[in-house]
């Protein structure tokens, strides 16, 4: 363990430079990575009770690459019975001073993590009848800006919001309705022994495919996973396609279709002509992937490298469904991605709702008289969500607004996501 915990906090290093935390672990070896990942969110997610300790153990700032290990190892200690992991603290310490020794950097340290470990270990399990360390209220990681936000528009809910994305997210399962139904893929997991509740809907909105693992498992263990039986995706995201609500022969843009999971749920509702693109070259690969697992490439599927906000990819016919999941702060997903808050500036957001506003006016130009846009992003910030959408209703007197969740708030079910549906009021123009 103690090489996993040196590459961990290497990691934190990286993402406390500005990269992001998928992209590091991108470029692990296929058998490090589970246990680094591991690793790294969970400190990340436990980052101010952490620091609590190391502040309060070492006054004096200790080095960058020395806090992050730490910060790793107190994670570790921090794990409770409820996550169905713990090591003995005598393992943590004995692997974090191992992990001292792999780089230049942080091998002076040992002597300083052995004692402050020793520490730690005593303030969060003192003998019987002494004072346990508090827990802090909100565990997860903000900046003062971004909890700001919430207070304000949160006001009653901003606690439970920072409590639920400190917490691992749940495996969410959907079945591909064109292979099995829930009820049918439900019996396949119970053969397995592995325990699911089906998620029923979500604001209102029925969910026929979605299922809650109970207990966390690898992909490799779920039956039929590399034949496309079924995808990882939380119940939130779920709601986007039934929303949209594909046709046969529909013919329907996701314009910013990456790594898929939308564009195959799309295609596994109807068979529809589907247009996924992406304006990141380095993830059509994932787009196309998922659509081969999914058994759902047809030559009616096309995935295509462009910019949604301009029209140098488009060949001019008009689409019945636009599926615009914008880029956005990612402030609602931050369970699954806890580096996020790290990565995050304020003045990011005035760029990313000016970008939002480029993809919802061009997109809608695209789209047929009488066809339907679903605007979509995984924040929490209404700049990025109902400011949006009032916006654009005020910009667009053809854009009739239909019924829709508006902001979903992260719960043990779902992420953050808004969901923005519009209807473009005209018909189809006469020779």
């Amino acid at each position: 363990m103690f090489e996993a915990i040196a590459i961990a906090a290497q990691a934190i290093t990286e993402v406390m430079h500005g990269r992001s935390l998928t992209e590091v672990l991108d470029q692990l070896e296929v058998q490090e990575k589970p246990i680094v990942q591991s690793l790294t969110f969970d400190a990340l997610r436990k980052w101010v009770r952490s620091h609590e300790l190391i502040k309060q153990l070492i006054p004096k700032a200790p080095a960058p690459e020395i806090d992050h290990l730490l910060s790793v190892a107190i994670a570790l200690f921090l794990q409770d019975s409820s996550e169905g992991k713990g090591y003995p603290a005598h393992t943590i310490v004995d692997q974090a001073v191992r992990a001292c020794s792999e780089y230049d950097k942080t091998i002076y340290a040992k002597g300083l993590v052995n004692a402050v470990l020793r520490k730690v270990d005593l303030l969060l399990h003192p003998p019987k009848g002494e004072h346990r360390y508090p827990p802090d209220p909100i565990p997860m990681y903000v900046p003062a800006w971004w909890r700001a936000s919430l207070k304000k528009n949160y006001s009653k809910q901003w606690q439970a919001i920072l409590f639920a994305q400190a917490r691992r997210a749940p495996l969410i399962l959907r079945v591909n309705r064109k292979q099995f139904s829930r009820e049918q893929y439900q019996l396949l997991l119970s053969e397995k022994g592995i325990a699911s509740t089906p998620i029923a809907s979500i604001a209102g909105i029925n969910l026929s495919e979605a299922l809650l693992v109970t207990s966390p498992v690898p992909v490799s263990e779920l039956p039929g996973f590399y034949g496309g039986a079924v995808s990882v995706q939380d119940a939130g995201a779920q709601v986007a396609a039934i929303l949209l609500n594909p046709q046969p022969g529909d013919l329907i843009l996701d314009a910013c279709a990456a790594p898929g999971g939308k564009t195959g749920h799309l295609l596994e509702l109807a068979d529809c002509r589907m247009l996924a693109l992406e304006m990141d070259a380095q993830r059509l690969k994932k787009i196309e992937g998922n659509l081969e697992r999914l058994h759902l490439y047809s030559e009616n599927v096309k995935v295509i490298h462009g910019d949604a906000s301009k029209s140098n990819w488009w060949g001019g016919e008009l689409f019945d469904k636009i599926l615009l999941d914008a880029p956005c702060s990612a402030s609602g997903i931050v369970s699954r991605h806890p580096d996020i808050p790290f990565l995050r500036r304020a003045a990011d957001i005035t760029s990313l709702q000016q970008k939002q506003r480029e993809l919802l006016t061009h997109t809608w130009q695209m789209l047929k008289p009488e066809g339907l846009l679903l605007y979509v992003t995984c924040s929490l910030f209404p700049e990025e969500g109902e400011d949006q959408a009032i916006w654009f209703a005020q910009q667009h007197s053809n854009a009739v607004r239909l019924g829709a969740p508006g902001q979903l708030l992260p719960s043990e079910t779902n992420d953050g996501f808004y969901y923005a549906l519009f209807r473009k009021k005209g018909h189809e123009p006469t020779n």
